[in-house]
């Protein structure tokens, strides 16, 4: 069993850990360390800026290394076409699906209760920026990027030569992409905040609980699939993309 040493020289970023093992998100949760659009840097450097005592965390993360797992998906271990078909059938599918209600809750629950909590009325912006964020961001990546990694893949399959794409390198709509989850992920934070963690009042009404459950479901399904994306599919296309245009 390897178990996690944070100051090692050679340590992994916290993406590549979560990436071998996703049971380890929730620990990374539980600290409030962001796993996903915060995923490049070290677990030593996290909680240099967390101000989290690092053996307290590597404590757990090694507790989390002496557990068997059951888990049926080793994102890691996948091919990066079946993964891509993963994320669009799983997480843009939810995406997709979800706005129209979380669309529906906010305005409603910020036009009833939001004089007695201003808080849903920038809630609601936040939401609408988040939706037309990812409805803008999941198309490219559904019609541009994702096709030229499956390209990538019947290349290196057939031993065939690779076309370089239009847009240069596989570096720029990755660039992109990254910078939208960051946007993303950091209007759902707010939300986080304002909502004090997705708490309903006293008061709320059926509609605003369950507006604050499906928040919350929705962010914890945007950082699987962010992680997917920023800490597993990107890295592996960007050194395939190397490997097959020899540089």
């Amino acid at each position: 069993m390897e178990t996690t040493n944070i100051a090692s020289s050679q340590a992994p970023s916290i993406g590549e850990l979560v990436a071998r093992d996703w049971r380890k998100a929730e620990v990374f949760k539980k600290f409030g360390i962001d796993y996903c659009c915060g995923g490049k840097v070290t677990v030593e450097e996290a909680c240099i800026r967390k101000g989290i005592d690092s053996a307290l965390l590597e404590q757990e993360l090694n507790l989390v290394d002496s557990k068997p797992t059951n888990s049926v998906h080793n994102f890691d271990q996948w091919d990066l076409d079946f993964l891509a078909d993963y994320i669009v059938n799983n997480h843009h599918r939810y995406v997709t699906e979800a706005i129209p209600f979380l669309e529906e809750l906010s305005h409603k629950v910020s036009r009833v209760h939001g004089d007695h909590h201003p808080e849903l009325r920038e809630i609601e912006q936040l939401v609408q920026e988040v939706i037309e964020e990812l409805t803008m961001h999941m198309p490219k990546e559904e019609m541009i990027l994702f096709p030229y990694i499956k390209e990538m893949i019947q290349a290196k399959k057939g031993n065939t030569s690779l076309t370089p794409p239009p847009f240069g390198t596989i570096a720029n709509p990755i660039r992109m992409m990254e910078a939208e989850h960051i946007s993303a992920g950091r209007a759902m934070e707010s939300i986080q905040k304002l909502s004090e963690q997705f708490t309903p009042p006293l008061d709320a009404c059926m509609s605003y609980q369950v507006f604050y459950s499906k928040l919350r479901e929705f962010q914890q399904d945007l950082h699987q699939h962010i992680h997917l994306e920023n800490n597993i599919l990107f890295p592996k296309a960007t050194q395939l993309e190397s490997e097959l245009l020899g540089r």
